[in-house]
């Protein structure tokens, strides 16, 4: 059975058990869900779904922005559709399209291009700087910085996440964390340090809140 939420047409399923009340929600397959009581008729759920209507409608479209988002592979900055296939025997970029046996495989090749990219960009922006300590540097999801200088332990961790970024905004974010090792804090300073090697950096701050 279907039901009209604004100009969407959508699949209902009403399941029955003992609760006491009404539960909506949207699963992947994009259905409605509607728990309640094995006493609750359709034609009152339809009813308390027309009555819910407006909130309802928002979790749908927060259901297809969420859908839309994890169709779409991001790889420097591009793109891609992912191509599930099981005879593929290593993950292959053809035009807008990333093709990959499973979910397994791509992940292992995301951490790996992780090393490659973020080493190879590491090791070009040395070069502009002087006087630093060595260091050494390592990846790992964070959900509030895109990377972390620890100058005491002169360790740099940058956030795997930058793969899905351009090449710039990775040397933008690797530049701000060499910096910390002239200064630690975000003075005026180390700004100064900042601009001097990277003269856009104000933009590159902007697109990284932004994206």
């Amino acid at each position: 059975m279907n039901i009209q939420l604004g100009c969407y047409e959508i699949p209902l399923e009403i399941i029955h058990k003992n609760n006491k009340n009404i539960y909506f929600r949207f699963k992947e397959d994009g259905i409605l869900y509607v728990t309640c009581n094995r006493f609750v008729s359709e034609k009152e759920v339809r009813r308390l779904i027309a009555f819910n209507e407006k909130s309802l409608l928002k979790m749908y479209e927060n259901f297809l922005k969420q859908n839309e988002n994890n169709s779409h592979f991001y790889y420097l900055g591009d793109s891609y559709t992912v191509v599930v296939d099981e005879t593929v025997k290593k993950v292959n970029i053809v035009e807008d399209m990333i093709y990959t046996k499973d979910d397994k495989m791509l992940d292992k090749w995301c951490k790996n291009e992780a090393l490659r990219i973020f080493g190879e960009r590491l090791k070009a922006q040395v070069f502009n700087f002087s006087d630093i300590p060595p260091f050494t540097w390592k990846i790992r999801k964070m959900s509030t910085r895109w990377g972390v200088n620890n100058v005491t332990k002169r360790i740099i961790t940058l956030n795997s996440e930058l793969l899905k970024k351009d090449v710039t905004l990775i040397d933008y974010v690797i530049v701000h964390e060499l910096c910390h090792f002239y200064e630690a804090n975000h003075s005026s300073r180390f700004w100064a340090q900042v601009e001097k090697r990277y003269p856009y950096y104000k933009l590159a701050r902007k697109r990284l809140r932004v994206e």
